[in-house]
This record gives C-alpha cells, sequence and structure tokens, in this order.
C-alpha cells in the first residue's frame, strides 16, 4: 500500500555528511532496511553524491565489482543480498515521455528496489516513491534529507531511527 495516515507526519532523516566515510556509513544504514518492492528517488545537484551513496549501499550489500553512474546506459542491474536492485539515472532526458520509451515501467515491481537519480526527468511518469533523499554539498560534506512516501517508506524510517 502507498499511503500514509493523513494525521501523521512522515518520519524524517536529516544528516551532515563530513566525508566518504560518513556517506558509505549511511549507506550501509540504508542499506540494511532494504526491501523487495521500494522505490527510492535521490535528488540533488551534479556532484552532490547520489551515485556515490548507491555506491555505498551495494557495497553494504556485498557487492564489491565496480559501480559506474548509469548516466550513458540509463540503468544498471545488480543481484545482490537476494535483492534485484536497478540503478536509474534520467539525467540526459529531454522529455518525461523518454521514461516510458524506454520500457522502464517493468522494472518497478514488488520484486524490485528500484533507486533513481534525476527522477524529476521523469516528470511524474515515475511510481510514487517510498523513500525520497535530497543531497546538497556543504563545505566539502553533502547534507542528506530522507523522507518517506509510504507506508513501506515509513517502516523503513522508523528501522533507521528516524525522528
Amino acid at each position: 500500500m502507498h499511503s500514509l495516515d493523513e494525521n501523521r507526519q512522515p518520519p524524517k532523516i536529516t544528516r551532515f555528511l563530513a566525508d566518504e566515510g560518513e556517506t558509505d556509513s549511511f549507506g550501509a544504514q540504508l542499506a540494511a532496511v532494504l526491501t523487495p518492492g521500494l522505490v527510492i528517488t535521490l535528488s540533488g545537484e551534479l556532484g552532490a553524491g547520489k551515485t556515490a551513496l548507491v555506491r555505498a549501499m551495494l557495497r553494504a550489500l556485498g557487492y564489491l565489482e565496480k559501480v559506474k553512474s548509469p548516466t550513458y546506459t540509463l540503468v544498471e542491474f545488480y543481484v545482490v543480498s537476494s535483492l534485484y536492485l536497478y540503478h536509474f539515472d534520467f539525467y540526459r532526458f529531454n522529455d518525461p515521455h523518454e521514461w516510458d520509451e524506454a520500457g522502464f515501467r517493468e522494472y518497478f515491481n514488488e520484486n524490485s528496489v528500484c533507486l533513481v537519480e534525476w527522477p524529476e526527468k521523469a516528470d511524474g511518469l515515475l511510481p510514487r516513491p517510498d523513500i525520497r533523499i535530497s543531497l546538497s554539498v556543504r563545505d566539502a560534506g553533502r547534507d542528506v534529507v530522507v523522507e518517506s512516501g509510504s507506508e513501506k517508506g515509513r517502516q523503513c524510517l522508523q528501522k533507521l531511527g528516524a525522528s
């Protein structure tokens, strides 16, 4: 179910990640709560750390190969810890309908975890995200805000100790 009790404020996590080590640590915490069927969006300007956070999640799940940004391929597929993960990057989209035309809809199902960079480039065509992650550069690190967008997302954030 993708709805929240409207009387409840969705959980939210706000952190400053001072360096790569803290980003890796937070990625590992996120990886620990991943379950099949999640849609997670990652927003932020170029260089904010979207792919770095995805890489940290994959490493924490035991993926040892190189983790590439799917900027040119649009999607990279990983099978780790019995999870099917699809890492999308829609930065190069010029029209939201490119998402439909690429045939990506079928990847968003109850058996896979979809991690989506630049979700705004598929403007309104993506399924509602369970978790929204926003990253922004600050000093030598980054600020991260993680919010739930569904009951499943709320449960994940509660496991992370969201306020």
